[in-house]
């Protein structure tokens, strides 16, 4: 039986052995996952941050565009309207 004792305590050793492996190994697993997870983060916020700053410049340009085709549409009015004046006066012969 000193055999199988012995047998039996090498089995004993080597499962621990296996199971103190594979706790680290988790435990590395999760080091790795909540690093990848802070660096993805990290990298979202940057990037939601560069693209608010390209929002905030593609909204000031539609203002400027808004802003100079009103005065375009203004001086176009004004334009028409001295031609239809123009065109309304006798002309002096």
């Amino acid at each position: 039986m000193t055999a199988e004792a012995g047998a039996d305590g090498a089995v004993e050793l080597a499962a621990r052995r296996l199971e103190r492996a594979v706790a680290l190994l988790e435990q590395r697993v999760a080091q790795k996952i909540t690093r990848a997870s802070a660096d993805n983060g990290a990298a979202f916020d940057e990037d939601r941050a560069q693209l608010a700053a390209e929002l905030d410049r593609a909204r000031g340009r539609e203002r400027e565009l808004e802003e100079a085709g009103a005065a375009a549409s203004e001086a176009l009015a004004a334009a028409i309207a001295q031609i239809k004046a123009a065109l309304a006066t006798p002309e002096d012969s």
